[in-house]
């Protein structure tokens, strides 16, 4: 548990960076719910505060026990959350043809969100303790087996944006564990030959049609395109200045569908312009930076692995949800950590740096 002496080892640096990220997305998720003619706000804000609260006590959990505890238990920690979506599957709560929730009095969670962090946690203590590490094909092999099960539940439900975070879980830990790079090139190969394949087979219709929608939105600009159109449009009305706070018109009047969950990034765009933007993109850096020197001054393999694990999972999302926005990746379902809409995803995200703020801090301990 947590030791007094070990405040002065905290990185506030990186702690203040995420909560501040946290409010400038509360911000947006405040102006883009507000209704101007009653002068309310919606209830996504006031439910976000909610798991902003929760996220925090799930931070100083995941800070104050020791990481090496918790990668101990990692495989039961694994299980619960294989449990949890097989779970989903069979009685989870469906919204727009998807089952992703499971129902609780207050609200609603959604496991696939802390899937990262579970597969984090065994993959670090399987490669830290394995024979060779990443420089194995068998260990390679093992590990992608942890990796596979929670992919396969999860875009069962069907929710394939999601179970994509969980492979940069494997790639970061696998590249500092050793992996080499032929592999991965090899790897790289067969999936260019078997895409084919997997489009005509492995995807549903609408997967194939947010491609195809990416490529040529304007082919159905009031219908699949219409998103990325004013996704698009928003980003780029900002100008350098922007139009200021709750003065925007994508997302203000609604022009902009679900303004307050995938595509908060782009209201930000257009009501903070260009400097709003390259503050944020900064403050996501110098999380990044700030995460990945925890990695480098872990005292075992068992943290470094941990921080690049939940790490890869947060840059993937990052760079995804911004490219996205700006209408240089397919529309898919993945929130901008930290400030898009989405309770289970706060606090999984806040839980993940939590491991990370705990890895820094125990650099000294025994």
């Amino acid at each position: 548990m947590f030791e007094r002496r070990l405040y002065s080892h905290i990185d506030w640096l990186l702690l203040v960076a995420l909560l501040w990220l946290v409010v400038i997305g509360l911000a947006m998720i405040y102006g883009t719910t507000y209704d101007a003619a009653s002068g309310t706000v919606g209830r996504e804000f006031f439910t976000q505060l909610t798991a902003f609260g929760l996220g925090l006590v799930a931070l100083v959990l995941c800070l104050v026990i020791d990481y090496r505890s918790l990668t101990e238990r990692s495989l039961l920690l694994y299980a619960v959350v294989i449990a949890l979506l097989a779970y989903v599957l069979l009685f989870g709560e469906v919204r727009g043809g998807s089952r992703r929730w499971i129902s609780l009095a207050p609200g609603n969670i959604q496991p696939s969100e802390f899937a990262r962090v579970g597969v984090a946690l065994v993959l670090a203590k399987f490669f830290a303790e394995a024979r060779a590490g990443g420089q194995s094909m068998t260990n390679l092999i093992a590990g992608a087996g942890f990796v596979l099960i929670p992919f396969l539940l999860i875009a069962a439900e069907p929710d394939l944006g999601s179970a994509a975070t969980l492979l940069p879980v494997l790639l970061g830990i696998t590249f500092v564990a050793g992996m080499r790079l032929k592999w991965l090139a090899m790897v790289a190969v067969v999936a260019l030959v078997s895409a084919p394949a997997v489009w005509t087979y492995g995807l549903q219709d609408y997967q194939r049609s947010r491609i195809a929608t990416f490529i040529a939105p304007e082919r159905d600009a009031r219908g699949a395109g219409y998103q990325q159109i004013q996704a698009r449009i928003t980003v780029g009305s900002g100008g350098l200045t922007g139009k200021g706070y709750l003065q925007g018109t994508q997302g203000q009047y609604k022009f902009l569908p679900v303004a307050h969950n995938d595509f908060i990034y782009s209201v930000l765009a257009e009501e903070l312009g260009f400097v709003g933007v390259l503050a944020t993109l900064g403050l996501y850096l110098f999380v990044i930076m700030r995460s990945f020197d925890a990695a480098t001054l872990a005292k075992d393999r068992h943290g470094t692995y941990l921080v690049m694990g939940v790490l890869g999972g947060f840059v993937f999302q990052v760079v995804y949800n911004i490219a996205m926005s700006a209408g240089l990746a397919p529309v898919k379902g993945l929130t901008l950590p930290l400030m898009s809409y989405g309770g289970s995803s706060l606090i999984a995200t806040l839980a993940g740096f939590g491991l990370i703020l705990n890895v820094r801090m125990r650099r000294f301990t025994n």
